[in-house]
């Protein structure tokens, strides 16, 4: 599939509605980018989001997913659909955001079957078969973006599952570069260093000593935040950066160089 190359490019984010999936929608529709982001249960935060996208003159649509039930799938890609005929007269979007994530702290010898599971099923099975049932509908061209961690390269005590999802996110993304290369559709994977939102309960955001340990440790003296990443991942899916392709990119300010 084709798009028009004088339309208006559209984004799917998944975990659009907060964190780093919103700020990533805000900085995209700031460039002229529809979004289609998906929530998981706060219909609120999802039409603040798709509010706030309207108001930088873009068009939004918030969709609800859980990014782990395989099985809702099918009836996504059909509402993506009818969004992409209905608000942009179109049948293929240029951008997909694998942003959503979830995460449950534990060591090695602590890590449960069930916290396991839950991490794999969104983090990385949700991200494989969703990317697949959505790419027959990328435009030729298109580019993909899968939110890795920093703690990938750096190992941080409580992170081994969701760091080893992450690190398999990768090698996934480098794959799908390869596969999809022959319709020109790019893939990079984003490693954020720790960024201040709610993500894993928002301890970093929320406690000044943390801030101040991870400043410790980053070259540019402070923890970031999310303007650092949705800025960065929208320069990355601009057309100026269309030939970078299967990278990891680490987004931290330089942190444990």
């Amino acid at each position: 599939m084709t798009s028009n190359a004088t339309a208006p490019k559209i984004a799917i984010i998944t975990g659009g509605s907060r964190g780093l999936g919103r700020n990533t929608a805000v900085h995209l529709a700031q460039l002229g980018t529809g979004v289609i982001l998906t929530f998981l249960e706060n219909r609120a935060d999802a039409d603040s989001a798709v509010s706030e996208i309207e108001h930088h003159g873009s068009r939004g649509v918030a969709l609800q997913l859980d990014t782990g039930d395989v099985k809702a799938f099918p009836a996504f890609t059909a509402a993506v659909k009818r969004a992409l005929n209905e608000t942009w007269q179109r049948d293929t979007f240029d951008q997909l955001v694998n942003n959503a994530a979830t995460y449950v702290p534990g060591s090695f010898a602590d890590v449960t079957e069930e916290a396991f599971d839950q991490m794999f099923a969104v983090n990385l099975k949700g991200v494989f078969f969703l990317t697949q049932a959505l790419v027959p509908l990328m435009a030729d061209g298109g580019r993909i973006v899968n939110m890795s961690s920093g703690v990938t390269r750096i190992c941080v005590p409580g992170n081994v599952a969701y760091a080893s999802m992450k690190g398999s996110l990768e090698v996934f993304t480098r794959y799908l570069a390869k596969e999809l290369g022959e319709r020109g559709i790019g893939a990079n994977a984003v490693a954020p260093g720790a960024i201040e939102t709610d993500f894993g309960g928002g301890y970093l955001r929320n406690s000044k000593e943390a801030q101040r340990q991870v400043a410790s440790v980053t070259a540019l003296g402070r923890a970031g935040v999310p303007d650092d990443i949705g800025a960065m991942i929208a320069s990355l899916l601009s057309e100026s950066n269309r030939w970078i392709n299967a990278q990891r990119i680490e987004v931290a300010g330089g942190m444990s160089l």
